[in-house]
């Protein structure tokens, strides 16, 4: 069939000057919605319900103007999206989506780069490497190291275990897996067991090792993993017939910022010819600040190492960031042939991605995080970083110096998990019920928080119990929106805590509700 080159589809396009007129009404969208950040209620305030009832309608018979997808954005999509990028923003380990990277992913996207090999993108290929420099060079891990770009803390930490299990396997486990007749025994991985991260067990599961292939290791009081107790297990597994592979280290842990001695595990590691990988996607980069920089003593010893660009760097979604301190590992790990995908020429085989990683199609990330670092520089960088755990320091003053919360930990990185206890309710002997009270008590205020609008706040459990945690990520926070996000806690659990006091003094079943 003869096609008309006159009528020919051209999706998506636009002519010069519409480009440069929806471009311009884009922008001004992208300024308001900005302009309007710290104002914007954190959480929209709307059900599941009225979310289904604004995208109803059925597939367009007909194209629509461009102008009328971005008048479409302003009236049915930003009003209704969590401000994740908002100051008062504290629930997720979620970066401020640094406005720069904006404009660098609007680039990217321009030229719809497959960032996978060199030849697809000679540029992006080397701008991925010289970004992978030098964030290697700020958290002071080897500069040889192999590295790549992903889509974030699950996948860094899938691509460092796969890794792993390809090296430590006693065969070649790339031709058969886990079906060689070779194996015999289970394949473990170690994390703790208190702040280890629910990724390593996806992990395990997208291996298909199993969910019971991570194997918890005790914590001492601070948090950490006792290499102790790794080392006694790694003993007792190995003899058992099992083979241990791999001990996940958290640099920087999700509810209250700890850090793994990664040293210690590194020489408990060597003992035993076990891969040592530090997950650090939330604190991995306080390596490069001189006041946190002790807690990382060992970093490059680690076998791979991890951390989340859209998480403390402020990279906008979605970035992650692996490393492999021996590169011919991780490209064994990946490494795969097919005649469609051309002839290896040598020196440009260490830009060529796929050959890194599990994707063969992969954005062009790199651009916003090469914006992000540049614009910052490693003196900015610092300085914001510094600026969180600042700030993190101030909330925890807060906590000690109040009556009704109580400490439950100090602050390493900017994770901070707290609990409100009001005053007098512990002088007593404390019962079941107590604790339990306190429980729905604490659930119930990040609940009433969050439908106030002012701030997100999500809670966590520590030692069993629940409690209020708060991230301090975001470079847009100010020292005025901890204080506020703290009096409102406060003044949320006061209310609160009377009809909770009131039900408990009728010896009823205690019920609190967030209707604060």
């Amino acid at each position: 069939m003869r096609m008309d080159r006159a009528t020919a589809v051209k999706p998506g396009d636009l002519t010069g000057e519409e480009l440069r007129r929806v471009g311009a009404s884009v922008l001004e969208a992208i300024a308001e919605y900005h302009a309007g950040l710290d104002r914007r209620p954190v959480l929209p305030d709307v059900t599941p319900a009225d979310v289904s009832a604004l995208f109803t309608g059925a597939f367009p018979a007909e194209g629509e103007r461009a102008e009328s997808l971005v008048e479409d954005w302003r009236r049915r999509v930003a009003p209704h999206l969590t401000a994740l990028g908002s100051p008062r923003q504290f629930a997720y380990v979620i970066g401020s989506g640094a406005m720069i990277g904006t404009f660098a992913e609007a680039l990217a996207a321009c030229t719809s780069t497959n960032a996978a090999a060199w030849k697809m993108g000679p540029a992006a290929a080397g701008i991925e490497a010289q970004c992978l420099r030098w964030i290697a060079e700020f958290i002071g891990y080897p500069q040889g190291a192999g590295g790549i770009l992903v889509s974030g803390g699950t996948m860094a930490n899938f691509t460092a275990v796969l890794a792993a299990l390809r090296h430590v396997a006693p065969y070649d486990s790339r031709a058969d897996g886990l079906q060689d007749p070779a194996q015999r025994g289970r394949f473990l991985i170690y994390m703790a067991d208190h702040e280890g991260h629910v990724s390593v067990t996806r992990v395990a599961d997208m291996l298909n090792l199993g969910r019971r292939a991570v194997r918890l290791v005790p914590s001492r009081l601070d948090f950490t993993m006792d290499p102790e107790a790794l080392d006694e297990m790694l003993q007792e597994d190995r003899s058992r017939g099992d083979v241990p592979f791999c001990v996940v280290a958290q640099l920087g842990s999700v509810n209250v910022g700890a850090v793994d001695p990664i040293g210690a595990l590194a020489d408990v590691c060597a003992k035993h010819g076990v891969w040592l990988h530090g997950d650090g996607a939330c604190g991995l980069l306080a390596a490069g600040l001189p006041e946190t920089r002790e807690l990382f003593d060992g970093l490059e010893r680690a076998d791979s190492v991890c951390l989340d660009a859209h998480k403390w760097l402020g990279v906008p979604y979605d970035c992650g960031v692996v490393f492999v301190r021996d590169r011919e590992r991780l490209r064994r790990a990946f490494s795969v042939a097919a005649p469609y995908l051309g002839e290896r020429m040598g020196a440009d085989d260490e830009l060529d991605y796929l050959e890194y990683g599990p994707q063969m199609s992969r954005a062009f990330r790199a651009l916003k995080v090469w914006w992000v670092l540049r614009i910052l520089g490693a003196g900015g960088l610092r300085e914001a970083l510094s600026k969180s755990l600042r700030l993190t320091r101030h909330l925890h003053a807060l906590v000690r110096e109040h009556p009704d919360f109580e400490v439950l930990h100090e602050p390493t990185l900017y994770l901070y998990s707290f609990r409100y206890v009001p005053n007098g309710w512990m002088d007593s002997p404390v019962t079941s019920t107590t604790m339990e009270c306190l429980d729905r008590l604490n659930a119930a205020i990040a609940e009433a928080i969050q439908r106030s609008g002012l701030a997100l706040i999500m809670t966590t459990r520590i030692r069993g119990r629940v409690t209020l945690r708060m991230s301090i990520c975001s470079h847009r926070t100010r020292v005025e929106d901890v204080e506020a996000t703290f009096e409102a806690l406060a003044g949320i659990g006061r209310r609160l805590a009377a009809d909770a006091a009131l039900d408990m003094r009728r010896d009823e079943p205690t019920s609190v509700t967030a209707n604060a």
